[in-house]
């Protein structure tokens, strides 16, 4: 290894830094015909007011959308207000010629409600030292869906 190289912690969250680290990462990427360059895809949702109460924000990654975050009010759950914004995206998965979506969630969140869309399991994170598990899910989105 050469001596010259200094590795650093970074404390605060240095914008130029992360898009400089993701550069290089989409380079490679793109250099081996695998580009990152996809779309992203934020939905929102409104109440009659207009005041937000629940969101999703995804990205394209070699063929998938991958759901990063989606959140609804702790209010409003269980009245598929989550439901329609998964909805949403797999609508807009397709229009963008997507193969599938796929997301994660931990096991006190919603893995029954990713069951229930039609997300099947595809691995989990274990459960150490009292963490929770991190559960991975996958939907393909077939032609006829």
């Amino acid at each position: 290894m050469d001596d010259s190289i200094v590795i650093t912690v970074i404390g605060e969250k240095d914008e130029a830094f992360v898009a400089s680290t993701l550069a290089i990462l989409d380079d490679t990427a793109a250099a081996l015909g695998k580009a990152f360059d996809g779309a992203d895809v934020q939905i929102r949702a409104d109440d009659g007011d207009g005041q937000l109460i629940g969101g999703l924000f995804a990205a394209e990654i070699q063929g998938w959308l991958f759901v990063k975050y989606l959140a609804v009010g702790p209010l409003l759950r269980g009245r598929g207000i989550g439901a329609k914004l998964l909805a949403q995206a797999e609508r807009e998965a397709r229009k963008l010629g997507l193969v599938g979506v796929y997301l994660d969630t931990f096991s006190f969140q919603a893995p029954r409600f990713y069951q229930r869309e039609g997300y099947g399991e595809i691995g989990r994170l274990p459960a150490i030292n009292g963490m929770p598990e991190r559960v991975w899910f996958a939907k393909i989105l077939e032609t006829g869906d």
